[in-house]
Protein backbone atom coordinates (compact mmCIF):
# COMPACT_ATOMS: atom_id res chain seq x y z
CA UNK A 1 0.00 0.00 0.00
CA UNK A 2 1.45 3.22 -0.85
CA UNK A 3 -0.10 5.04 1.98
CA UNK A 4 2.20 3.04 4.17
CA UNK A 5 5.33 3.90 2.52
CA UNK A 6 4.30 7.80 2.99
CA UNK A 7 3.28 7.08 6.50
CA UNK A 8 6.81 4.64 7.56
CA UNK A 9 8.73 7.11 5.97
CA UNK A 10 7.41 10.31 7.70
CA UNK A 11 7.83 8.69 11.27
CA UNK A 12 11.63 7.90 9.82
CA UNK A 13 11.81 11.59 9.23
CA UNK A 14 10.92 12.12 12.61
CA UNK A 15 13.15 9.65 13.78
CA UNK A 16 15.91 11.56 11.76
CA UNK A 17 15.17 14.54 13.47
CA UNK A 18 15.77 13.58 16.80
CA UNK A 19 18.70 11.92 15.70
CA UNK A 20 19.76 14.97 14.61
CA UNK A 21 18.92 17.11 18.36
CA UNK A 22 20.69 14.62 20.02
CA UNK A 23 23.93 14.96 18.08
CA UNK A 24 23.93 18.75 17.91
CA UNK A 25 22.58 19.72 21.63
CA UNK A 26 25.12 20.78 23.80
CA UNK A 27 23.64 20.11 27.06
CA UNK A 28 24.29 16.81 28.51
CA UNK A 29 20.10 16.47 29.67
CA UNK A 30 19.53 16.43 25.65
CA UNK A 31 22.71 15.15 24.33
CA UNK A 32 22.93 12.36 26.37
CA UNK A 33 20.30 11.31 28.47
CA UNK A 34 17.56 12.05 25.38
CA UNK A 35 15.58 14.21 26.72
CA UNK A 36 13.46 15.45 23.68
CA UNK A 37 10.58 14.87 21.05
CA UNK A 38 9.99 15.50 17.53
CA UNK A 39 6.64 15.31 15.30
CA UNK A 40 5.33 15.22 11.31
CA UNK A 41 2.12 17.77 11.73
CA UNK A 42 0.15 18.46 8.60
CA UNK A 43 -1.43 21.78 7.09
CA UNK A 44 -4.32 21.09 10.05
CA UNK A 45 -2.84 20.86 12.78
CA UNK A 46 -3.37 17.03 13.17
CA UNK A 47 -0.37 14.94 14.06
CA UNK A 48 0.57 12.40 10.99
CA UNK A 49 4.18 10.70 12.42
CA UNK A 50 6.22 10.94 15.80
CA UNK A 51 8.92 9.46 16.65
CA UNK A 52 9.30 7.15 20.07
CA UNK A 53 10.67 9.55 22.06
CA UNK A 54 9.12 11.25 25.68
CA UNK A 55 5.34 10.33 26.22
CA UNK A 56 4.72 12.96 28.31
CA UNK A 57 6.07 15.31 25.66
CA UNK A 58 4.18 13.20 22.58
CA UNK A 59 0.58 13.20 23.90
CA UNK A 60 0.99 17.27 24.48
CA UNK A 61 1.87 17.77 20.41
CA UNK A 62 -2.26 17.22 20.33
CA UNK A 63 -2.72 19.62 22.37
CA UNK A 64 0.17 22.43 21.87
CA UNK A 65 0.28 22.38 18.12
CA UNK A 66 -2.91 23.43 17.77
CA UNK A 67 -2.91 26.06 20.54
CA UNK A 68 -0.02 27.37 19.12
CA UNK A 69 -1.35 27.96 15.47
CA UNK A 70 -4.48 29.05 17.20
CA UNK A 71 -2.49 32.00 19.17
CA UNK A 72 -0.87 32.64 15.95
CA UNK A 73 -3.54 32.88 14.01
CA UNK A 74 -5.30 34.95 17.12
CA UNK A 75 -2.49 37.36 16.91
CA UNK A 76 -2.25 38.09 13.28
CA UNK A 77 1.34 36.38 12.97
CA UNK A 78 1.49 34.69 9.38
CA UNK A 79 4.27 32.17 9.23
CA UNK A 80 6.66 32.09 6.26
CA UNK A 81 8.69 29.83 4.29
CA UNK A 82 12.28 29.64 6.63
CA UNK A 83 10.41 31.15 9.27
CA UNK A 84 10.50 28.87 13.14
CA UNK A 85 8.23 29.77 16.03
CA UNK A 86 9.46 29.00 19.76
CA UNK A 87 7.19 29.04 22.96
CA UNK A 88 7.64 27.23 26.31
CA UNK A 89 3.98 28.63 27.84
CA UNK A 90 2.77 25.65 29.26
CA UNK A 91 -0.50 26.76 29.22
CA UNK A 92 -0.18 26.81 25.67
CA UNK A 93 2.77 23.97 24.96
CA UNK A 94 0.93 21.51 26.75
CA UNK A 95 3.95 20.28 29.14
CA UNK A 96 6.00 22.60 31.94
CA UNK A 97 8.40 25.84 31.00
CA UNK A 98 12.37 23.75 30.62
CA UNK A 99 10.34 22.09 27.59
CA UNK A 100 10.77 24.62 24.97
CA UNK A 101 9.29 24.38 21.55
CA UNK A 102 9.89 24.96 18.45
CA UNK A 103 7.53 24.67 15.31
CA UNK A 104 8.25 25.71 11.16
CA UNK A 105 6.00 25.33 8.65
CA UNK A 106 6.64 23.22 5.32
CA UNK A 107 6.12 24.93 2.01
CA UNK A 108 6.67 22.62 -0.83
CA UNK A 109 6.75 24.44 -4.32
CA UNK A 110 5.26 27.53 -2.70
CA UNK A 111 2.26 26.01 -1.19
CA UNK A 112 1.97 25.08 3.03
CA UNK A 113 1.77 21.65 3.28
CA UNK A 114 2.29 20.90 7.32
CA UNK A 115 4.77 21.40 9.82
CA UNK A 116 7.21 19.95 11.82
CA UNK A 117 7.76 20.24 15.91
CA UNK A 118 9.83 19.66 18.45
CA UNK A 119 10.69 19.93 22.12
CA UNK A 120 13.57 19.51 24.42
CA UNK A 121 13.55 19.87 28.08
CA UNK A 122 16.27 23.02 28.55
CA UNK A 123 18.23 22.17 31.85
CA UNK A 124 17.36 26.03 33.20
CA UNK A 125 14.92 28.84 31.72
CA UNK A 126 15.48 30.94 34.41
CA UNK A 127 13.39 31.85 38.06
CA UNK A 128 15.02 31.55 41.88
CA UNK A 129 16.11 27.61 41.62
CA UNK A 130 18.88 25.64 39.58
CA UNK A 131 17.20 23.20 36.78
CA UNK A 132 14.04 26.14 36.83
CA UNK A 133 11.99 23.36 38.81
CA UNK A 134 11.12 24.79 42.16
CA UNK A 135 9.76 22.34 44.91
CA UNK A 136 7.66 25.12 46.11
CA UNK A 137 6.77 27.58 43.22
CA UNK A 138 3.25 29.04 43.66
CA UNK A 139 3.02 30.59 40.29
CA UNK A 140 5.06 29.88 37.00
CA UNK A 141 6.77 32.87 36.93
CA UNK A 142 8.72 31.22 40.33
CA UNK A 143 9.47 28.25 37.33
CA UNK A 144 11.44 30.06 34.92
CA UNK A 145 10.91 32.76 31.42
CA UNK A 146 7.61 32.14 29.89
CA UNK A 147 8.12 32.40 26.73
CA UNK A 148 4.90 32.57 24.22
CA UNK A 149 4.89 31.73 20.31
CA UNK A 150 7.52 34.24 19.18
CA UNK A 151 9.51 34.42 15.74
CA UNK A 152 13.40 32.60 16.70
CA UNK A 153 13.76 32.47 13.36
CA UNK A 154 12.75 34.94 10.22
CA UNK A 155 12.62 33.85 6.81
CA UNK A 156 15.74 31.65 7.65
CA UNK A 157 17.57 34.48 10.01
CA UNK A 158 17.79 33.67 13.37
CA UNK A 159 16.19 36.83 15.38
CA UNK A 160 19.23 38.20 17.90
CA UNK A 161 17.16 39.75 19.76
CA UNK A 162 15.16 36.38 21.02
CA UNK A 163 18.72 34.94 21.48
CA UNK A 164 19.61 37.56 23.36
CA UNK A 165 16.66 37.17 25.72
CA UNK A 166 17.68 33.99 26.47
CA UNK A 167 21.57 34.76 27.17
CA UNK A 168 20.16 37.43 29.92
CA UNK A 169 17.91 35.24 31.73
CA UNK A 170 18.96 31.53 31.46
CA UNK A 171 21.34 30.68 33.81
CA UNK A 172 23.18 28.80 31.57
CA UNK A 173 23.30 30.34 28.32
CA UNK A 174 26.34 28.54 26.78
CA UNK A 175 23.65 25.57 26.85
CA UNK A 176 20.60 26.65 26.27
CA UNK A 177 21.90 28.71 22.77
CA UNK A 178 23.19 25.78 21.72
CA UNK A 179 20.32 23.50 22.13
CA UNK A 180 18.35 26.24 20.65
CA UNK A 181 20.46 25.55 17.62
CA UNK A 182 20.22 22.09 17.43
CA UNK A 183 16.75 22.35 17.73
CA UNK A 184 16.80 25.00 14.52
CA UNK A 185 18.89 22.18 13.15
CA UNK A 186 16.47 19.66 13.53
CA UNK A 187 13.30 21.10 11.88
CA UNK A 188 15.48 21.92 8.62
CA UNK A 189 16.16 18.12 8.40
CA UNK A 190 12.65 17.14 8.85
CA UNK A 191 11.69 20.26 6.34
CA UNK A 192 14.06 18.90 3.98
CA UNK A 193 13.09 15.48 4.36
CA UNK A 194 9.99 16.53 4.25
CA UNK A 195 10.01 18.15 0.64
CA UNK A 196 11.67 14.98 -0.61
CA UNK A 197 8.66 12.65 0.57
CA UNK A 198 6.52 15.20 -1.58
CA UNK A 199 8.73 15.14 -4.60
CA UNK A 200 9.17 11.71 -5.12
CA UNK A 201 5.53 10.86 -4.43
CA UNK A 202 2.63 12.67 -5.98
CA UNK A 203 -0.26 11.36 -3.18
CA UNK A 204 1.76 12.23 -0.04
CA UNK A 205 -1.54 14.36 1.50
CA UNK A 206 -4.04 11.85 0.73
CA UNK A 207 -1.61 9.11 2.74
CA UNK A 208 -0.93 11.14 5.31
CA UNK A 209 -4.99 11.46 5.37
CA UNK A 210 -4.93 7.11 4.89
CA UNK A 211 -2.99 6.33 7.85
CA UNK A 212 -4.49 8.64 10.12
CA UNK A 213 -7.89 6.90 9.20
CA UNK A 214 -5.80 3.44 9.42
CA UNK A 215 -4.94 4.73 12.90
CA UNK A 216 -8.18 5.56 14.18
CA UNK A 217 -9.79 1.99 13.10
CA UNK A 218 -6.78 0.53 14.33
CA UNK A 219 -7.50 1.44 17.65
CA UNK A 220 -11.21 0.95 17.40
CA UNK A 221 -10.80 -2.41 16.60
CA UNK A 222 -9.09 -2.99 19.72
CA UNK A 223 -10.90 -0.73 22.15
CA UNK A 224 -13.99 -2.81 20.48
CA UNK A 225 -12.31 -6.17 22.37
CA UNK A 226 -12.43 -4.53 25.95
CA UNK A 227 -14.98 -4.81 28.64
CA UNK A 228 -17.40 -1.97 28.06
CA UNK A 229 -18.55 0.41 31.18
CA UNK A 230 -17.22 2.69 33.44
CA UNK A 231 -14.21 2.35 35.44
CA UNK A 232 -13.37 3.38 38.82
CA UNK A 233 -9.86 4.19 40.30
CA UNK A 234 -8.13 6.69 42.67
CA UNK A 235 -4.57 7.25 43.33
CA UNK A 236 -2.63 9.83 45.35
CA UNK A 237 0.37 12.34 44.97
CA UNK A 238 2.12 13.67 48.26
CA UNK A 239 2.17 16.82 49.08
CA UNK A 240 2.78 19.03 52.21
CA UNK A 241 1.65 16.60 54.95
CA UNK A 242 -0.96 15.12 53.36
CA UNK A 243 -2.19 13.68 50.07
CA UNK A 244 -3.78 15.23 46.56
CA UNK A 245 -6.42 12.86 45.03
CA UNK A 246 -6.32 11.93 41.75
CA UNK A 247 -9.97 9.99 41.07
CA UNK A 248 -10.73 8.65 37.37
CA UNK A 249 -13.57 7.26 35.77
CA UNK A 250 -12.73 5.62 33.34
CA UNK A 251 -15.43 4.86 30.28
CA UNK A 252 -14.78 2.36 27.44
CA UNK A 253 -17.33 2.67 25.07
CA UNK A 254 -17.42 1.85 20.81
CA UNK A 255 -16.31 4.59 19.59
CA UNK A 256 -13.38 4.92 22.28
CA UNK A 257 -12.46 6.13 25.62
CA UNK A 258 -13.51 8.86 27.72
CA UNK A 259 -11.09 10.16 31.19
CA UNK A 260 -13.22 11.88 33.40
CA UNK A 261 -11.57 13.11 36.63
CA UNK A 262 -14.55 15.30 38.30
CA UNK A 263 -13.70 14.66 41.61
CA UNK A 264 -10.12 15.33 41.68
CA UNK A 265 -8.67 17.40 44.29
CA UNK A 266 -8.51 21.29 43.04
CA UNK A 267 -5.40 22.77 41.71
CA UNK A 268 -2.94 23.94 44.82
CA UNK A 269 -0.76 26.70 45.53
CA UNK A 270 2.46 24.75 44.60
CA UNK A 271 3.79 22.94 41.37
CA UNK A 272 2.00 19.77 41.19
CA UNK A 273 -0.57 21.33 39.12
CA UNK A 274 -0.72 19.68 35.25
CA UNK A 275 -2.11 21.09 32.54
CA UNK A 276 -4.72 19.77 30.09
CA UNK A 277 -1.72 18.69 27.96
CA UNK A 278 -0.11 16.86 30.22
CA UNK A 279 -3.16 14.89 31.58
CA UNK A 280 -3.58 14.17 28.21
CA UNK A 281 -0.78 13.03 27.81
CA UNK A 282 -0.44 10.29 30.67
CA UNK A 283 -4.33 8.84 29.83
CA UNK A 284 -3.09 8.17 25.91
CA UNK A 285 0.28 6.55 27.22
CA UNK A 286 -1.52 4.61 29.39
CA UNK A 287 -4.03 3.65 26.63
CA UNK A 288 -1.91 3.62 23.75
CA UNK A 289 0.59 0.42 25.84
CA UNK A 290 -2.48 -1.67 26.26
CA UNK A 291 -3.84 -1.64 22.31
CA UNK A 292 -0.45 -2.05 20.99
CA UNK A 293 1.14 -1.42 17.88
CA UNK A 294 -1.11 1.06 15.94
CA UNK A 295 0.08 4.43 14.66
CA UNK A 296 0.60 6.80 17.15
CA UNK A 297 -1.11 9.65 15.23
CA UNK A 298 -4.04 11.94 15.40
CA UNK A 299 -6.14 9.00 14.29
CA UNK A 300 -4.94 7.21 17.50
CA UNK A 301 -5.55 10.66 19.88
CA UNK A 302 -8.66 11.13 18.48
CA UNK A 303 -10.35 7.83 20.28
CA UNK A 304 -9.41 9.73 23.73
CA UNK A 305 -11.44 11.97 25.46
CA UNK A 306 -10.16 13.67 28.74
CA UNK A 307 -12.45 15.34 31.39
CA UNK A 308 -11.09 17.47 34.13
CA UNK A 309 -12.40 20.52 35.85
CA UNK A 310 -11.23 23.97 35.16
CA UNK A 311 -9.58 24.86 38.10
CA UNK A 312 -8.22 21.37 39.25
CA UNK A 313 -5.12 19.82 39.96
CA UNK A 314 -5.28 18.71 36.29
CA UNK A 315 -6.45 21.65 34.41
CA UNK A 316 -4.89 24.26 36.34
CA UNK A 317 -5.74 28.38 35.63
CA UNK A 318 -2.93 30.30 34.42
CA UNK A 319 -0.71 31.26 35.84
CA UNK A 320 -0.74 28.32 38.70
CA UNK A 321 2.39 26.42 38.96
CA UNK A 322 2.86 23.47 36.80
CA UNK A 323 6.72 22.38 36.58
CA UNK A 324 6.30 19.32 39.20
CA UNK A 325 2.90 18.13 37.30
CA UNK A 326 4.10 17.36 33.93
CA UNK A 327 7.19 15.15 35.76
CA UNK A 328 5.29 13.65 38.34
CA UNK A 329 1.35 13.99 38.25
CA UNK A 330 1.55 12.83 35.34
CA UNK A 331 2.93 9.52 36.38
CA UNK A 332 0.19 9.63 38.83
CA UNK A 333 -2.57 10.49 35.89
CA UNK A 334 -0.93 7.13 34.14
CA UNK A 335 -0.77 5.00 37.20
CA UNK A 336 -4.87 5.54 37.69
CA UNK A 337 -5.17 5.34 34.00
CA UNK A 338 -3.38 1.37 34.11
CA UNK A 339 -5.61 1.04 37.87
CA UNK A 340 -9.16 1.82 36.37
CA UNK A 341 -7.78 -0.36 32.67
CA UNK A 342 -6.90 -3.25 34.97
CA UNK A 343 -10.53 -3.44 35.73
CA UNK A 344 -11.62 -3.05 31.85
CA UNK A 345 -8.63 -5.80 31.08
CA UNK A 346 -8.72 -8.41 33.99
CA UNK A 347 -5.14 -10.09 33.98
CA UNK A 348 -3.61 -8.02 31.15
CA UNK A 349 -2.47 -5.03 33.34
CA UNK A 350 1.01 -4.76 35.08
CA UNK A 351 1.14 -3.26 38.63
CA UNK A 352 2.37 -0.19 39.30
CA UNK A 353 5.99 1.20 38.38
CA UNK A 354 8.13 3.10 40.57
CA UNK A 355 5.61 6.17 40.16
CA UNK A 356 7.98 8.95 39.94
CA UNK A 357 10.50 10.56 37.79
CA UNK A 358 12.83 11.84 40.85
CA UNK A 359 13.99 14.82 39.61
CA UNK A 360 17.08 15.87 40.68
CA UNK A 361 18.15 19.50 40.22
CA UNK A 362 21.55 20.93 41.15
CA UNK A 363 23.29 24.25 40.27
CA UNK A 364 25.41 27.28 41.80
CA UNK A 365 28.48 28.75 40.90
CA UNK A 366 31.52 27.31 40.14
CA UNK A 367 35.06 28.39 38.05
CA UNK A 368 33.19 32.10 38.25
CA UNK A 369 30.24 30.77 35.98
CA UNK A 370 26.90 29.44 37.55
CA UNK A 371 26.31 25.90 36.62
CA UNK A 372 22.79 23.94 36.40
CA UNK A 373 22.57 20.11 36.47
CA UNK A 374 19.33 18.07 36.10
CA UNK A 375 18.84 14.70 35.92
CA UNK A 376 15.72 11.81 36.49
CA UNK A 377 16.34 8.69 38.11
CA UNK A 378 15.11 4.99 37.09
CA UNK A 379 13.15 2.71 39.46
CA UNK A 380 11.74 -0.84 39.24
CA UNK A 381 8.67 -1.49 36.79
CA UNK A 382 5.78 -3.32 37.91
CA UNK A 383 5.51 -6.74 37.77
CA UNK A 384 3.52 -8.04 34.98
CA UNK A 385 0.84 -10.90 34.28
CA UNK A 386 3.07 -13.53 33.27
CA UNK A 387 6.70 -11.86 34.27
CA UNK A 388 8.90 -10.35 36.76
CA UNK A 389 8.81 -6.69 36.62
CA UNK A 390 12.22 -4.80 35.14
CA UNK A 391 14.91 -3.15 37.59
CA UNK A 392 16.42 0.02 37.02
CA UNK A 393 14.44 1.90 34.26
CA UNK A 394 12.77 4.86 33.51
CA UNK A 395 9.40 4.03 33.63
CA UNK A 396 5.91 5.18 31.93
CA UNK A 397 5.80 9.18 31.46
CA UNK A 398 9.84 9.63 30.84
CA UNK A 399 11.73 7.31 28.06
CA UNK A 400 15.18 9.45 29.21
CA UNK A 401 18.38 7.57 29.50
CA UNK A 402 20.68 8.28 32.64
CA UNK A 403 23.17 10.79 32.78
CA UNK A 404 27.07 9.26 32.45
CA UNK A 405 28.55 9.37 35.60
CA UNK A 406 31.60 10.27 33.62
CA UNK A 407 29.97 12.97 31.78
CA UNK A 408 28.27 14.37 34.75
CA UNK A 409 31.85 14.47 36.51
CA UNK A 410 33.47 16.13 33.41
CA UNK A 411 31.06 19.07 33.60
CA UNK A 412 29.94 19.73 37.43
CA UNK A 413 31.58 20.09 40.88
CA UNK A 414 30.15 16.23 41.55
CA UNK A 415 31.91 12.66 42.66
CA UNK A 416 29.46 9.75 42.63
CA UNK A 417 29.71 7.89 45.66
CA UNK A 418 27.55 4.29 44.55
CA UNK A 419 25.49 3.58 41.16
CA UNK A 420 23.48 0.66 41.58
CA UNK A 421 20.42 -1.66 41.63
CA UNK A 422 18.19 -1.15 44.77
CA UNK A 423 18.21 -4.71 45.37
CA UNK A 424 14.87 -6.12 47.10
CA UNK A 425 12.64 -3.01 46.51
CA UNK A 426 10.66 -4.29 44.28
CA UNK A 427 6.89 -6.05 45.41
CA UNK A 428 6.35 -9.65 46.60
CA UNK A 429 4.09 -10.78 44.31
CA UNK A 430 3.94 -14.74 42.25
CA UNK A 431 5.70 -11.81 39.90
CA UNK A 432 8.09 -9.34 41.27
CA UNK A 433 8.17 -5.93 40.77
CA UNK A 434 11.45 -4.71 39.50
CA UNK A 435 13.81 -3.14 41.77
CA UNK A 436 14.58 0.67 42.29
CA UNK A 437 18.00 2.57 41.55
CA UNK A 438 20.29 3.79 44.45
CA UNK A 439 22.13 7.17 43.73
CA UNK A 440 24.60 9.00 45.44
CA UNK A 441 26.95 11.72 45.11
CA UNK A 442 28.94 14.23 46.87
CA UNK A 443 29.04 18.02 45.85
CA UNK A 444 32.60 19.65 45.70
CA UNK A 445 31.19 22.99 45.59
CA UNK A 446 28.57 24.92 47.46
CA UNK A 447 25.49 24.22 45.84
CA UNK A 448 21.86 24.82 46.05
CA UNK A 449 19.92 21.33 45.59
CA UNK A 450 16.38 20.37 44.91
CA UNK A 451 14.23 17.13 44.45
CA UNK A 452 10.70 16.33 43.38
CA UNK A 453 9.87 12.93 43.55
CA UNK A 454 7.03 11.03 44.90
CA UNK A 455 5.97 7.50 46.70
CA UNK A 456 7.88 8.25 49.86
CA UNK A 457 5.29 7.50 51.84
CA UNK A 458 3.53 4.61 49.99
CA UNK A 459 4.95 2.17 47.94
CA UNK A 460 3.95 1.50 44.44
CA UNK A 461 0.14 -0.87 44.70
CA UNK A 462 0.20 -4.51 43.54
CA UNK A 463 -2.29 -5.92 41.56
CA UNK A 464 -3.97 -9.46 42.41
CA UNK A 465 -2.92 -9.84 45.24
CA UNK A 466 1.06 -8.62 44.68
CA UNK A 467 2.55 -6.76 47.46
CA UNK A 468 3.49 -2.67 47.52
CA UNK A 469 6.96 -2.17 46.23
CA UNK A 470 9.17 -0.04 48.31
CA UNK A 471 9.08 3.25 49.08
CA UNK A 472 11.52 6.06 48.08
CA UNK A 473 14.02 7.53 50.49
CA UNK A 474 16.53 10.63 50.14
CA UNK A 475 19.44 10.97 52.22
CA UNK A 476 21.69 14.02 53.20
CA UNK A 477 24.84 13.06 54.92
CA UNK A 478 26.59 16.03 56.34
CA UNK A 479 29.51 16.32 58.71
CA UNK A 480 28.12 16.03 62.18
CA UNK A 481 24.33 14.44 61.30
CA UNK A 482 22.25 12.71 58.66
CA UNK A 483 19.44 14.16 57.53
CA UNK A 484 16.21 12.29 56.01
CA UNK A 485 14.33 14.29 53.65
CA UNK A 486 10.94 14.37 52.21
CA UNK A 487 10.15 13.65 48.81
CA UNK A 488 10.39 17.50 47.91
CA UNK A 489 12.63 19.92 49.70
CA UNK A 490 15.46 22.53 48.55
CA UNK A 491 18.65 22.05 50.48
CA UNK A 492 21.38 23.96 50.35
CA UNK A 493 24.87 21.83 50.37
CA UNK A 494 28.31 22.52 51.42
CA UNK A 495 31.06 21.22 50.27
CA UNK A 496 31.88 17.29 50.82
CA UNK A 497 27.87 16.92 51.83
CA UNK A 498 26.79 13.56 50.26
CA UNK A 499 23.60 12.83 48.78
CA UNK A 500 21.96 9.14 48.79
CA UNK A 501 18.86 9.15 46.81
CA UNK A 502 16.96 5.47 46.45
CA UNK A 503 13.97 5.00 44.11
CA UNK A 504 10.88 2.75 44.32
CA UNK A 505 10.78 -0.43 43.54
CA UNK A 506 7.72 -1.58 41.08
CA UNK A 507 4.37 -3.48 42.70
CA UNK A 508 4.35 -7.10 42.46
CA UNK A 509 1.44 -9.19 40.66
CA UNK A 510 -0.28 -11.68 42.30
CA UNK A 511 -0.13 -13.63 45.49
CA UNK A 512 3.06 -14.14 46.65
CA UNK A 513 4.09 -18.26 46.71
CA UNK A 514 3.87 -19.61 50.37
Amino acid sequence: MRWELVHRASVYIAEEMGASLKRSAFSPNIRERMDHSCAIVDEEGRIVAQAEHIPVHLGSFKVGVQNVLSYLQREGVELEDGDMVVFNDPYISGTHLNDVGLLAPIFYQGKLVGYVVNKAHHVDVGGPMPGSLNPFARTIYEEGVVIPPTKLVKRGEVNREVISFVRENFKVPDFSIGDLNAQIASNKVGIARVRELFSKYENVKESWEASISYGREMALSRIREWRKGRFEAEDVLEWGQGFLRVRLSLEVREDGVVADFTGTDKQVEGPLNAVLGVTYSAVSFAVRSMIGEVPTNDGFYSVIKVVAEDGSLLNPKKPSAVGGGNVETSQRVADVTFLALSKALPGKVPAASSGTMMNVMLGGMWKGRFWSYYETIGGGSGARPFKDGVSAVQNNMTNTLNTPIEVAEKYYPLLFTSYGIREGSGGKGKYRGGDGIVRSFKVLERATMSLIADRFVKGPWGLEGGELGKQGRAVVKRKDKVEEMPSKFTVTLEPGDEVVLESPGGGGFGKPCS
